[in-house]
């Protein structure tokens, strides 16, 4: 074989196993906002607010398990960081703010996914961690603790654009729900939900 017919044919080759590939992992990154309902304390009868936290990505991989005509069914890990919410109660008991951490491998559901527009959903569980100030919301040490593990479950729902190649964007509204944080006061909540909206990238290769 001639050396630019083996050039030809490498490039055919490359070019096949680019297109077979595209769709089978994608990477994606997102920011935005979490929103967290307040709670009220029940012996006080007065609330805690959660405030805007101060940044909160999610990164998530996902990988092609089969596709059939217009719907790809993904293995996917979203990994949701939230940084500092604050935290507003009348009395000096709660912390000044939480961090959260949720990894949740999941599978998701995407509606036409070999074309330039995909919505989709997600589903999954697995685990969460807060992270509790060391110090209260007005003045003096949080005497509580400082981290609390946690179940969590999550259920999201999104659409991305293929806007160049394999490039795209994403608009993702995912729900962690979770335990609770210790905030050194009983809401009479065991679990809450920890609703993220973001906007991002994605990949696919």
């Amino acid at each position: 074989m001639s050396a630019k017919r083996l050039a030809v044919l490498v490039v055919l080759i490359s070019a096949l196993a680019s297109g077979a590939f595209a769709q089978i992992n994608q990477v994606s990154l997102t920011t935005g906002l979490v929103f967290i309902s307040t709670q009220t304390v029940p012996s006080t009868g007065l609330p805690i607010h959660f405030g805007n936290a101060s940044g909160s990505i999610v990164g998530s991989y996902g990988r092609l398990l089969m596709s059939r005509k217009i719907f790809g069914l993904y293995a996917e890990a979203p990994v949701a960081v939230v940084w500092k919410t604050d935290l507003n109660y009348f009395y000096n008991q709660v912390p000044k703010d939480i961090s959260s951490l949720f990894v949740t491998p999941s599978v998701r559901l995407n509606i036409f996914s070999g074309d330039s527009v995909t919505p989709w959903v997600s589903v999954g569980g697995g685990y969460g961690r807060f992270r509790e100030s060391s110090d209260l919301n007005y003045y003096n040490s949080n005497p509580g603790p400082t981290g609390t593990n946690t179940g969590v479950v999550q259920f999201g729902a999104g659409l991305d654009v293929w806007f160049w190649h394999t490039w795209g964007a994403r608009f993702e509204a995912r729900d962690f729900y979770s335990g609770v944080p210790d905030l050194n006061v009983d809401t009479g909540r065991s679990r809450q939900h920890n609703y993220y909206v973001g906007a991002g990238v994605t990949h696919r290769f």
